[in-house]
């Protein structure tokens, strides 16, 4: 009896699968054909943008395009990611169908006119939307609806950057800090390798990116190469890694509320926003904060590549990247933020190498991982993220970066309806089970209460 009630729970589990890979195939092969044309689309306005840079004067006008376009079509999608997080934690109105094409539409936009943000956001909803239009097509439940959406950002996650893995950990690790549910971890993990296989096979080529730095302290154990300075740098850079992460964040999160608040009537706010993108641009005089920043308009353009070699940032390139990107996505152009975070951190991570002395494509690398940890709260996503763009050697500083970042980004993120599972620290237990959208009310809250009474004090 014991050996047959066994052999029924394999059985049930193998038809468990087989029934998850016949629902995340449609999705990621979907997903991963839209990421590929999306990638495509983007890649070609990019280049279009460096052969007529005179498209910088439209970026406005554009911005006024895209505001007037989601007020007539969009119905819910302005809300972006964190809809899609909304509906996994508590479903309601659904992920509507006219997310995929409108966010892909609009994010290519925004970067033929010199708009700087990501495409992580895009490929992510594309993902999310088709799986909640399988799921209504599949008639599921609302506990299959939810998990149909996990699968989705799994397979946009994975076929953007190339990274099947770490889509399928970042799908699970940036609903809940602090919490992962395994309950999706292997449809999560089908969906994003069939959606990169299906962007690959469209021709789709991601850029790689390597380290060439090799250890040669002092060996500790079989499998981990440990220099003790060059730890206490690592450890030194993920605080400011967090810190680029939070300030990241909240900049972004503040430029959108007053904007809201101060700037009637609402299609002004864009225009403003490509307003100061312009006056920015030429303030510096160089475009190389425009855009993703994967890819220079001239030789000696700053870009994530660069910053791996010595000499490829300035100072202040990580602060101009985080300025140029929260100003474009908070004033209502589309976009992700994580390639941006990417560059802000390679190019902190070149900062402080010179400054230090420690290795420049190491420490951009880690910078890369770890700023993306630090504004997201998923640092074992990331770590997994620095071996399958860099290699295994240096995973000990993989780590200790990404999880030092995780700590010093505080309770903050990029995304408003991620949901404190776990608090970062026992003392701060209040968070539990609060989106950060309501953690950072409150601590808005508590800051003006505590300056009015100071005021107020003789």
């Amino acid at each position: 009896m014991k050996q047959l009630k066994i052999t029924s729970e394999r059985l049930f589990i193998l038809s468990h699968l087989f029934r998850w890979t016949l629902l995340v195939i449609p999705v990621a092969f979907t997903a991963g054909s839209l990421v590929a044309l999306f990638l495509w689309l983007l890649d070609t306005a990019i280049s279009f943008r460096f052969v007529h840079p005179w498209l910088l004067f439209l970026l406005p006008l554009a911005g006024v395009f895209i505001y007037f376009l989601y007020k007539l079509l969009g119905k819910n999608s302005e809300a972006g990611n964190n809809l899609i997080m909304d509906e996994i934690h508590t479903p309601g109105g659904g992920v509507p169908a006219r997310m995929a094409p409108l966010v892909l539409l609009t994010t290519v936009i925004t970067h033929l006119f010199g708009g700087s943000a990501g495409r992580e956001g895009t490929a992510v909803q594309i993902g999310g939307s088709l799986a909640q239009f399988f799921a209504k097509k599949l008639r599921l439940s609302a506990a299959d609806t939810r998990m149909l959406l996990t699968t989705g950002i799994a397979a946009g996650f994975g076929a953007v950057f190339g990274t099947p893995v770490t889509g399928a950990i970042f799908a699970l690790e940036v609903l809940a800090m602090g919490r992962i549910k395994h309950d999706a971890l292997m449809p999560c993990f089908i969906a994003s390798v069939l959606a990169d296989i299906t962007c690959s096979a469209w021709g789709i080529h991601h850029t790689h990116y390597a380290i060439h730095f090799a250890e040669t302290g002092v060996t500790l154990l079989s499998f981990f190469h440990f220099d003790a300075l060059l730890l206490i740098k690592v450890i030194a850079a993920g605080i400011l890694f967090g810190l680029a992460g939070y300030g990241f964040a909240e900049v972004s999160h503040t430029i959108k509320n007053y904007s809201n608040r101060w700037i009637k009537p609402a299609w002004l706010i864009p225009i403003t926003g490509g307003m100061l993108i312009i006056l920015l641009t030429y303030v510096l005089g160089t475009r190389d904060y425009l855009s993703l920043g994967v890819k220079g308009e001239f030789p000696h353009s700053v870009t994530i590549p660069s910053c791996f070699q010595a000499g490829g940032a300035t100072y202040f390139s990580w602060l101009w990247k985080l300025l140029f990107t929260a100003i474009t996505l908070s004033t209502g152009f589309k976009g992700g933020e994580v390639t941006p975070l990417f560059f802000i951190g390679a190019a902190l991570g070149n900062t402080i190498a010179t400054l230090t002395g420690a290795p420049v494509d190491l420490m951009a690398g880690l910078g890369f991982i770890a700023v993306f940890a630090g504004a997201t709260n998923t640092p074992i996503a990331c770590t997994i993220m620095g071996v399958e763009l860099f290699g295994a050697d240096h995973l000990l500083y993989y780590a200790v970066a990404c999880f030092t970042a995780y700590y010093f980004s505080g309770h903050s993120g990029i995304y408003h309806s991620q949901r404190v599972a776990v608090s970062k620290i026992d003392s701060l237990d209040h968070h539990k089970d609060k989106t950060l959208r309501d953690v950072r009310e409150k601590r808005i809250k508590t800051r003006t209460s505590w300056l009015k009474r100071s005021k107020a004090t003789p």
